[in-house]
């Protein structure tokens, strides 16, 4: 761990979660704030899914500029295009300038590299750490961010509140200008400290299809960020329209679910006795079961018990499914494996969160939320049979080979 803590990328990494921890209420709340009474819905699933969905599309067209690039240097990239766009949102959110399809646009050019970023990240841990250690490494990174989480919500709420959500993007902005910095400065030597493992000439989306079971963890998690999706527009139009509530209310409710997460974050490591397959499905039924006392009442305090509960289940998943990946992918393709592996699990969000605008136009806030919820625990206990089933299988296949013939 200490050689990951001692990595000059690490504290940009820590400064730009908290950054994207304010942006979680600001992204939302600006959409809010700008978009036509009628609309309000449309226009904060449409920022929110631009803050992420063109990844996608920069995973697959950019691969040939960036697939040969060390974890540094792809963090590198996409924290300046990040930092470049927030700033150029937060100056014309300042100036009252900014409209819902610019807001929107430029959005959606800050997250095109956002899968490699991602993926850079993580593999900066299996370039540092042994095979053994990547699950705590993973956790670190994933505690970082939920940790952000925690402070990010409440202090874009109370900024948000005092002199806009503007100001608060421009912090965002800010966040990733350290981290830029901070890995375009990494000595070439340094990012290439063990000898670069020989390119591969089979593709990432390739490499995943010849592995079930990367391809299965990869479907269930696209399937359980999809059904996330909705969430995130659902909220803020929850908290505004429903609750009458504030910037700050929206940001408390992140904040409780950023505890919990950082304390689940922690806790990943105890889960390694427990069947991979088994943990994920309940990841996902937890999750699901902690969005229904939102979707029931209107008090704040069962929600916000709810989001904080769901916060400690979901909290270890990111850690033990990247470790997966890290672990089933060859190293001379890993960068690429796990750039595809977010090119698709980030935009699954995305359309979840394209179709929760529509969803909350006709059923509301809170009973999109309800419906979020109910729908992940039933493929929670999905993918619970299918690992029954599967262990079943080969419980029986096992007995049929040992059986004396």
């Amino acid at each position: 761990m200490r050689e990951l803590l001692r990595h000059p990328v690490f504290p940009g990494l820590l400064i730009s979660a908290l950054g994207d921890g304010m942006s979680m209420v600001a992204v939302a709340w600006l959409a809010v704030q700008i978009a036509p009474d009628a609309q309000v819905g449309s226009w904060t699933g449409l920022a929110v899914a631009a803050y992420a969905l063109p990844a996608t599309l920069g995973a697959a067209v950019l691969s040939r500029f960036l697939r040969g690039l060390r974890a540094a240097r792809l963090v590198a990239v996409d924290a300046t295009l990040r930092a470049a766009t927030l700033g150029a949102i937060a100056f014309l959110a300042v100036t009252g300038t900014l409209n819902p399809l610019a807001y929107v646009l430029l959005l959606a050019v800050s997250s095109l590299l956002h899968a490699w970023g991602s993926a850079g990240a993580y593999t900066l841990v299996a370039e540092l750490l042994p095979d053994e250690r990547r699950v705590a490494g993973n956790a670190l990174l994933s505690t970082v961010t939920q940790a952000a989480v925690v402070v990010g919500p409440a202090l874009a709420g109370a900024v948000a509140g005092l002199v806009g959500p503007g100001w608060v993007i421009g912090a965002d902005a800010a966040s990733f200008a350290v981290l830029a910095v901070a890995a375009w400065t990494v000595p070439a030597r340094r990012a290439h400290q063990a000898p670069p493992p020989k390119e591969s000439t089979t593709g990432a989306w390739q490499t995943i299809r010849e592995r079930p079971r990367l391809l299965g963890l990869l479907l269930v998690t696209m399937a359980f960020f999809f059904l996330y999706g909705p969430v995130e527009v659902a909220l803020p139009v929850h908290v505004a329209a429903d609750l009458h509530g504030s910037a700050g209310l929206l940001g408390l409710y992140w904040t409780v679910f950023g505890v919990g997460a950082t304390v689940g974050s922690l806790c990943a490591g105890l889960l390694a006795r427990w069947s991979p397959a088994v943990v994920v499905a309940g990841i996902i039924v937890g999750w699901g079961a902690a969005l229904v006392p939102l979707g029931l009442s209107d008090a704040v305090w069962p929600g916000m018990l709810g989001l904080a509960a769901g916060g400690l289940i979901y909290g270890p998943y990111t850690a033990i499914s990247t470790s997966l990946f890290q672990r089933g992918a060859p190293p001379e393709a890993l960068s690429r494996v796990l750039a595809a592996r977010s090119a698709l699990t980030i935009p699954a969000t995305s359309l979840g969160t394209l179709l929760g605008g529509p969803l909350v136009a006709w059923l509301g806030g809170q009973l999109t939320l309800l419906v979020s919820g109910l729908l992940t625990v039933l493929l929670g206990a999905g993918v619970a049979v299918a690992v029954r089933r599967r262990s079943v299988v080969r419980s029986v296949v096992a007995t049929d080979v040992a059986r004396p013939r």
